[in-house]
């Protein structure tokens, strides 16, 4: 599935050629999502593109009447493509443009979306998302309060969109590890100089994955078509039985309900 670094990439492959540009209309092909695509994108027309923007794994498309939110879902992509360019086998959804070109979503697993909103506040996808991981607002003091009483291994706990959005298995992996916090640790237990430390690493792993392009698993590709390249310096993720690269030992493989964990046992405590 496409992670935060994967989407922030797409939204700043795809955002200079939609802003000020018209939607002249749109095609869907297929409807068909994980919820139906939304009636009013069905009938689109004539709408200009203000801003493309991100909320967690949500892009944000904002219109001068409204905003398409669209998830990539397990398997979904974004391209921006020639006008002329036949569309394939899973392609569901076409922004036609002003400028000649189409912003073409492409979904083989369909567990994607497409929805309309008037208003983007309230609206039931967004609405008890916590903050951005990269924002002021997360830091140690918040992980730090959200954590009094929570008896569940940390792991499994940054992955929750209510305590941060966008944190991933990819990256709830690598950032433990970044911070040496092994991932059965209850959520309670660490220490504010862990509770800042983790924080930090989040921010810094996300980052770099950001600059590397994204992470390329299975399906995803940016919005030229390239493929990220943060993957060929993953840490621990899907590394199991493999030399940790700072100190030797074996990375070993567990799960915490049914995700996997990865971890070095001698690099984090």
């Amino acid at each position: 599935m496409p992670e935060l670094p994967e989407v922030e990439t797409t939204r700043r492959g795809i955002e200079p050629h939609l802003v000020g540009e018209t939607i002249l209309h749109a095609i869907v092909r297929n409807g068909r999502l994980r919820w139906p695509v939304s009636s009013e994108i069905h009938s689109l027309s004539d709408r200009r593109v203000i801003s493309v923007q991100r909320r967690a794994k949500y892009l944000l498309l904002e219109l001068e009447s409204g905003w398409i939110i669209i998830h990539l879902g397990m398997s979904g992509s974004l391209r921006i493509l020639p006008n002329e360019r036949a569309a394939e086998k899973h392609d569901h959804v076409d922004l036609v443009m002003s400028n000649g070109k189409i912003l073409r979503y492409t979904d083989p697993r369909r567990f994607g979306a497409w929805l309309w909103a008037t208003h983007l506040e309230g609206h039931r996808v967004l609405a008890h998302l916590g903050p951005e991981p990269l924002s002021e607002a997360f830091n140690g003091e918040w992980l730090r309060a959200k954590s009094i009483r929570k008896k569940s291994a940390i792991k499994p706990w940054l992955m929750d969109n209510q305590l941060v959005v966008g944190v991933g298995n990819i990256y709830a992996s690598e950032s433990l590890f970044a911070a040496g916090i092994h991932p059965d640790r209850q959520a309670s237990s660490l220490s504010p100089e862990e509770y800042s430390r983790l924080a930090e690493s989040i921010k810094a792993v996300l980052l770099r994955s950001i600059e590397q392009g994204g992470t390329t698993l299975r399906d995803f590709l940016q919005s030229d078509g390239k493929p990220g390249y943060f993957a060929q310096e993953l840490q621990v993720y899907g590394r199991q039985g493999e030399p940790c690269r700072t100190c030797g030992s074996l990375i070993m493989m567990g799960k915490h309900g049914q995700r996997s964990t990865w971890w070095c046992p001698d690099c984090q405590h």
